[in-house]
């Protein structure tokens, strides 16, 4: 017991250790800033962030909203089959007539999507200054021959940017509590080293995209880096709150609640994923088919991890 105890500390550690590294190191560099980057430099930035893209587009596909469509199903299975029990005098037809085939998973993280984006909305309706970015936007878009060889790449909203980040960054916390928890409720030491080393493999390459689009939306260095500290702090609570409910009996609804919470978060993250990161990083026309390329190299790497995560 005491040596469960010591390797889920070492994850602990771990994962504290390397969302700090990955997260800081777009942060503390120069290199990546890619306002002051010109040519083949800035080209690479680009092609970065498209690789940041489509880890993204696979941590929000592979690995959230899978996650939270099983969880969302056990729990609804496990609540349809205790409701059962508790009914007398039911036959067996009537029992299999009770299970509701409806995708309440899908629906869920529906409702994420929609959250934030009438979150953003009123957002916009409500500030004045909002709507000033999107006016811009419009115009630079109007400037140009939508089907010729010139075009300008669109200047996103200046109120949306900072917005959508911390809607990233509060999905990304959520999604990192629940895997320390998962860490932390393991009964065994090869399955904690296991699943630590899986989590390991994405949050490393999720959290260094973090940071690359905290620096390209111009956020200061000191609200980055606290960004980032907060967000490394999520699996390490994660798993410390998975010791201290290992070995107790959840409340009836304790999973249910969880599996609803991870399915919020993966439709807010998805949004920020389809209406944030990918626009941005491929709204310039130079090399599309590199750029896709790069995206589907992020996607295919996180796809290779849900293997094993």
């Amino acid at each position: 017991m005491e040596s469960l105890l010591g390797v889920k500390i070492g994850c602990l550690f771990a994962l504290l250790a390397l969302t700090l590294t990955c997260g800081l190191i777009p942060i503390c560099f120069k290199w990546f800033q890619i306002d002051a980057a010109t040519g083949r430099h800035r080209r690479v930035l680009s092609f970065l962030g498209c690789i940041s893209a489509g880890v993204f587009l696979g941590a929000g596909f592979m690995h959230m909203t899978a996650e939270a469509l099983e969880g969302i199903e056990s729990e609804i299975q496990k609540f349809q089959a205790q409701n059962r029990t508790e009914i007398k005098g039911n036959s067996s037809d009537a029992t299999d007539s009770d299970h509701v085939e409806y995708p309440y998973g899908e629906l869920i993280i529906s409702l994420g999507f929609f959250s934030v984006f009438l979150l953003e909305s009123l957002a916009l309706q409500c500030c004045p200054g909002a709507a000033e970015g999107s006016t811009l936007q419009k115009e630079e878009w109007g400037g140009t021959n939508i089907f010729g060889f010139h075009s300008h790449e669109p200047l996103p909203s200046a109120s949306r940017g900072p917005l959508r980040a911390l809607v990233l960054l509060l999905s990304l916390s959520f999604h990192s509590v629940f895997e320390g928890l998962a860490v932390g409720l393991q009964p065994t030491i090869a399955a904690t080293i296991q699943l630590c080393l899986a989590v390991l493999a994405h949050k490393g390459l999720v959290v260094f995209g973090v940071g690359l689009r905290l620096v390209k939306i111009g956020t200061g260095s000191r609200w980055a880096m606290f960004s980032i500290l907060l967000l490394a702090l999520m699996s390490p609570l994660g798993l410390a709150l998975g010791l201290t409910v290992a070995g107790r009996d959840s409340g009836a609804g304790q999973g249910l609640a969880q599996a609803v919470l991870e399915g919020v978060a993966a439709g807010t993250f998805l949004y920020v994923t389809f209406l944030e990161i990918l626009p941005r990083e491929l709204a310039g026309p130079e090399a599309p088919l590199t750029k896709w390329g790069c995206v589907a190299a992020g996607f295919a790497f996180m796809a290779f991890i849900a293997l094993w995560a």
